[in-house]
């Protein structure tokens, strides 16, 4: 896509976006997480939480229209959760509570669901002009902090798996990651 075009696009979602896998011994995932603080979009602003685990995706939200169009039209379209088996989620009502800074960690609750994430790694820029989504192509910018450490438990049980880091001293990378500063255009 050549720069003008990219520029043409208008923003359809400003806020902040962490997520995590975690994963089991073989390599299996065993828990997806997508945390969002949609601090303005086309469809509204708030908090949400979209949770796969054990075949069952849960959405948690005080808007149950932004959440829905969050995880039907970015997370569905996500690469992590490729593979998975994704069911129709039904969105619960609740208040979701999130804190996260990029020199400390996340800590997030929806409902019965709490996420724990810490030991940022590095916080590096990223952008790009050709992610793609459901209905097209689309351009993103972020801030983005892979982190060393992440937990999800479920009504105070916890989930199983651990954080999968790798890449490199310099380039840091990791199932778990903090974001701030996104920007989607479409």
């Amino acid at each position: 896509m050549s720069k003008s075009s990219a520029s043409n696009r208008r923003i359809i979602l400003a806020g902040a976006n962490p997520g995590l896998r975690l994963f089991d011994e073989k390599g299996k995932v065993t828990a997806y997480a997508s945390i969002w603080l949609v601090d303005w979009s086309i469809r509204g602003s708030g908090t949400a939480v979209v949770l796969w685990f054990d075949g069952i995706v849960r959405v948690v939200s005080e808007d149950p229209d932004l959440a829905a169009w969050l995880e039907s039209y970015f997370v569905r379209s996500f690469l992590e959760v490729q593979g998975l088996p994704w069911h129709e989620p039904a969105v619960e009502r609740d208040l979701v509570q999130v804190s996260m800074n990029l020199a400390d960690g996340l800590s997030a609750k929806a409902a019965d669901i709490q996420i724990e994430m810490s030991g940022v790694l590095d916080r590096r820029l990223f952008a790009t002009d050709n992610f793609q989504l459901a209905d097209g192509n689309h351009s993103l910018s972020l801030v983005i902090a892979p982190v060393r450490a992440a937990t999800v438990s479920i009504g105070g049980a916890s989930v199983p798996g651990f954080v999968q880091v790798d890449g490199s001293p310099d380039k840091p990378g990791s199932s778990a990651f903090l974001t701030t500063a996104e920007v989607w255009q479409r």
